[in-house]
């Protein structure tokens, strides 16, 4: 097994205004900023680079992408997880990410 960096933080859940009504979390600008400087070779097109995610006791293989209009990385919360977990736009998540 590949030896991977945890990062923690807490962010708010927010809703994408155009077409598909994505759910997302913002990476706290300072860990978008390490995980860039760092690990950017990881990236695949577009800015993506895959994570494993946490929050609670569910655990999901997902990706991240960096948005250059707002220089962060984005973390899709996906519906099956938002169903199980009972989460609501605007609530403040405590979340796990594995690089």
């Amino acid at each position: 097994m590949q030896a991977q960096i945890k990062y923690e933080f807490s962010a708010t859940l927010w809703k994408y205004e155009g077409k598909g009504g994505w759910f997302f979390v913002s990476l706290p600008k300072e860990i978008s900023e390490e995980i860039r400087n760092n690990l950017k070779w990881q990236e695949e097109g577009w800015g993506r680079m895959k994570v494993t995610a946490g929050l609670d006791r569910f655990r999901w293989e997902t990706a991240i992408w960096f948005d250059t209009k707002i220089q962060t990385y984005l973390l899709p919360i996906k519906a099956d997880i938002r169903s199980r977990a009972g989460l609501q736009e605007g609530e403040v998540l405590d979340l796990s990410i594995w690089i």
